[in-house]
């Protein structure tokens, strides 16, 4: 008569994976891939550190998963700019979506591919590598965009496509370290919008 409860009381508890992941996110978000240690990640995401390396693996592989949620849900603006049909309207709305991202209400302020890993150590190198290589592809995804713009007459054939890009990206990159300072929504949207003056005419 005893063994079914003793099955019942060795058996794991059960736990939401995706709402797990989704406060290892913020965890991540708001301190950092160093800054968020291992305890208090257990106590975000609520489950056992046993639990946690069974269905994520170890924290390097938690921030991956973590990183990649961020990339599909808080920052999938800077994808959806990419099919706006203009040069000026990619930038407006890549650096827009910057700045509701890096302000979100209730949430952590900056930008966690920019702040994720900016002080770590030799154990944090592959994540600290990792977001460089991410944030370049944000760059590279804009570059190809920009080189459409000018093949297609939207941008002025003199216009550098490089440039461009990295313009947004360090725009976009200044706006998430500066809320994370801080920053209002409203304050960052009127850099944004003072960033779009010098934008090449059509």
């Amino acid at each position: 008569m005893d063994a079914p409860q003793k099955a019942q009381i060795g058996r794991p508890r059960g736990f939401d994976a995706d709402d797990a992941l989704e406060q290892a996110m913020l965890l991540f978000w708001k301190q950092g891939y160093e800054g968020a240690s291992l305890t208090e990640l257990e106590a975000a995401m609520g489950i056992t550190r046993k639990s946690m390396y069974a269905a994520f693996g170890n924290k390097e592989e938690l921030f991956l998963k973590a990183l990649q949620r961020y990339t599909v849900g808080p920052a999938a603006y800077s994808f959806e700019s990419l099919r706006q049909p203009t040069a000026r309207q990619v930038a407006t709305m890549f650096l827009a979506g910057s700045v509701r991202s890096s302000t979100w209400p209730g949430g952590p302020a900056g930008c966690m591919g920019v702040q994720g890993a900016l002080s770590t150590g030799e154990a944090g190198r592959v994540v600290r590598d990792t977001l460089a290589v991410w944030r370049d592809g944000g760059r590279a995804a804009l570059l190809d965009r920009f080189r459409q713009s000018v093949d297609e007459g939207d941008l002025p054939p003199t216009s550098d496509p490089e440039v461009l890009a990295r313009y947004v990206m360090t725009v976009a990159n200044g706006i998430a370290v500066q809320a994370a300072g801080g920053a209002t929504r409203e304050e960052l949207q009127q850099v944004a919008d003072a960033a779009l003056k010098s934008w090449p005419p059509a």
